[in-house]
């Protein structure tokens, strides 16, 4: 048992005072944890504090301004720079603090610590982020068009109001059947709008601010912080994590400035972390603010911990490495006719795949990295729709392990220019049974050339097995994970006119790579 928290009133320079709650270990402390966020501070969410203060750390949990306790109002992403380092200030001048802290959380309280890294405290000796978006415009629009995931997750910012932080995050559970008719609406940004109401008025400046280089998203993005870190951080990931892309970049950009970070990434969504596989997760936590912290010797492992997923939903092979992705070699897939996946490029030239994508019957999303549901899942009904192109290997003659992020080339073309491209790559079982791996979402520019496309995948750690064949598949949709693509060039989410649009792929100039490390 923990004892009760000690609720405190911060002051920030504006004259808004956060709410928050102090725990105390039971006996002398170890040192001082700090996380903030906007899901409130009970007992569900307070049990992200709970193996901290058992180990023997005092926290700190800060709701954001605007949520909870915490006057002001709440605009997401936008106040935690300053309201981050308005916290650390104060900290300095209570009699409990012991000079040094740490931070750490999980999604937007791990985006809190990037904010608080665009301007690093002297006095801030780590940091654990888990499933922590550093550039919060990047995910919105990165793509070119739009994650509809903000809107089921304001929706549940908006429940808590009125609900718990447990009955908010059941109703997001829901927000795919309940949100339907907003999604499907046109335009969809006014029905989003009026169902926020006054309640998110940052809605509307989310959905039709398309640019994430105008000024509007700046205190969002924190790109600078992976530039002026010294700290070691830890890095917690899921393959299957809508801000897994982010995370890695994270990780590549720190080593590469030799800052010392970890890294943590296995077969969760973005709700599974901490959820599946809790003792990994906690252990790995404890170890690395132990060491960094509280001055305990080092693991001698490798600081690299990655959960190899398997052709099984759960056989998970982890392992250890010092670096990610370790050495390996590249492998090349040539897309070919009729479906053919294969080391040899076809020798037609002129050879030709295609398909029509309708945005008023859309692509459905299948699985994936959203924010609720998804995760891996059995894919083949979307392999099999007459909107999406599925090009299958031959049976591999032995087990092959594939890691970081695959590239996708594409000669493509399009009816009209405004077209979007969504890649998959999944594992295809002896009885034809297709599972999700990895996957990206494009917008392309109406003003490109006619030189092919390259995309990056999201990373994945996969053993394919003996016996199993590879899979990619082509679409120009993925609903509701993003909007309906309109065809005419307008936003997506304020277009009133939508098109279909017959997408073409040059088989001779289109391939599949894959980095492999062997058996």
């Amino acid at each position: 048992m923990m004892s009760t928290p000690e609720t405190v009133r911060i002051p920030m320079r504006d004259g808004v005072e956060l709410g928050a709650s102090l725990y105390h270990p039971k006996a002398a402390s170890r040192g001082l944890l700090l996380a903030r966020g906007p899901y409130g501070r009970g007992r569900m969410f307070a049990g992200i504090v709970t193996p901290f203060v058992r180990h023997g750390y005092t926290v700190l949990l800060v709701s954001s301004r605007g949520t909870a306790d915490s006057g002001g109002a709440f605009d997401p992403m936008r106040t935690e720079p300053d309201d981050g380092q308005d916290t650390v200030g104060w900290m300095r001048t209570q009699p409990w603090y012991p000079g040094r802290f740490a931070t750490f959380g999980g999604s937007y309280l791990g985006h809190t610590q990037w904010a608080l890294l665009e301007d690093p405290p002297a006095d801030l000796v780590t940091s654990i982020i888990t499933v922590g978006p550093h550039d919060f415009a990047r995910h919105a629009w990165g793509s070119g068009s739009f994650n509809l995931d903000f809107i089921g997750w304001s929706d549940m910012i908006i429940s808590q109001r009125t609900s718990s932080t447990l009955g908010a995050i059941r109703k997001l559970m829901t927000a795919g059947r309940r949100l339907a008719p907003i999604l499907n609406a046109t335009p969809l940004a006014d029905a989003a709008v009026a169902h926020a109401g006054a309640e998110a008025p940052w809605m509307r400046d989310r959905l039709t601010r398309s640019d994430i280089d105008d000024p509007y998203w700046a205190p969002m993005r924190h790109a600078t912080a992976l530039e002026k870190v010294t700290t070691p951080v830890l890095l917690i990931s899921g393959w299957q994590d809508l801000f897994v892309s982010q995370s890695f970049a994270q990780y590549a950009r720190l080593r590469e400035r030799g800052i010392r970070v970890g890294l943590l990434a296995g077969p969760w969504t973005h709700t599974q972390v901490g959820r599946t596989d809790g003792a990994l997760v906690t252990q790995r936590m404890l170890a690395w603010v132990d060491h960094h912290l509280a001055d305990a010797p080092a693991s001698a492992e490798g600081p690299v911990q990655i959960g190899v997923t398997g052709p099984k939903r759960r056989r998970t092979d982890w392992q250890r490495h010092a670096v990610w992705p370790p050495a390996g070699s590249d492998r090349t897939f040539h897309l070919g006719a009729e479906g053919r996946l294969s080391a040899t490029p076809t020798a037609d030239p002129g050879a030709t795949a295609g398909f029509t994508y309708d945005p008023e019957e859309p692509t459905p999303a299948v699985g994936g990295p959203v924010l609720m549901g998804g995760g891996y899942v059995d894919d083949s009904s979307l392999a099999a729709r007459e909107d999406v192109l599925a090009f299958t290997g031959e049976p591999l003659t032995r087990d092959t392990v594939v890691a970081g992020a695959p590239v996708v080339t594409l000669a493509h073309r399009s009816q009209h220019p405004d077209a979007d491209l969504f890649i998959r790559v999944s594992d295809v079982d002896e009885r034809g049974h297709s599972r999700n791996l990895c996957e990206a979402y494009r917008r392309l520019p109406v003003d490109r050339d006619d030189a092919p496309v390259r995309i990056e995948l999201g990373p994945l750690a996969h053993r394919f097995a003996a016996g199993h064949r590879i899979r990619l598949l082509v679409a120009g949709g993925s609903f509701p994970q993003f909007p309906r693509n309109a065809g005419t060039g307008e936003n997506p989410l304020t277009a009133t006119v939508r098109v279909a649009n017959t997408h073409t792929i040059g088989l001779a100039g289109s391939a599949l790579t894959l980095r492999t490390l062997g058996g």
